[in-house]
């Protein structure tokens, strides 16, 4: 028989493919794309689940995520200790929830937690600041920024306690058709 190079077992894969919203070939095109981040440090077998974390810099540094303004915030949420630096689980979790195929619901959920700068489960007036000042790159004067905060949180706090939570945060969602267009990456 051949010298098949075994990257994953059976089990990897399917495990894979069920928590995620990859194909067997897309999942095997993302490994290759964590890989070439770093050759040297992710090996060709990945059947013995290698204890391999990649640094943020490196993962920042993609085509994908480079010219985000988030991307470090994107990298810190889907990063298992919250610093940026990714496994290969948390690469393929990334990319699963930015793909076209994952719920808006989920897609709402992880925008939420990206918003969420000081990651109280809330989104205040100082999370929506950092939010408008990086969709802007800050082009907008502190006044102009002040006044969309005060509108989004009038228009989408629906429990008026001056932030919102992932209800409101939903809520608001649901009214903008744009959102999931705009809260994905192709692969």
């Amino acid at each position: 028989m051949g010298n098949k190079q075994t990257i994953f077992t059976q089990e990897q894969l399917d495990a894979y493919q069920d928590c995620t919203f990859f194909t067997r070939k897309e999942i095997l095109r993302l490994f290759y794309r964590y890989r070439d981040l770093a050759p040297q440090l992710v090996p060709l077998d990945y059947s013995d689940k290698p204890a391999v974390t990649l640094p943020y810099e490196l993962i920042g540094s993609m085509p994908e995520l480079k010219d985000n303004p988030f991307r470090q915030r994107i990298a810190e949420v889907f990063s298992e200790h919250g610093d940026g630096n990714m496994t290969l689980d948390d690469f393929l979790d990334m990319f699963s929830v930015l793909s076209e195929m994952a719920p808006r619901d989920l897609k709402a959920y992880y925008a939420f937690k990206i918003y969420d700068f000081n990651n109280d489960d809330y989104i205040c007036k100082s999370d929506l600041e950092k939010t408008v000042n990086r969709l802007t790159r800050n082009e907008l004067t502190p006044e102009e920024v002040r006044l969309v905060c005060e509108k989004v949180i009038y228009e989408a706090d629906v429990d008026n306690d001056g932030k919102l939570s992932l209800a409101d945060f939903q809520h608001m969602i649901v009214r903008a058709p744009d959102f999931l267009s705009t809260f994905h990456i192709r692969i």
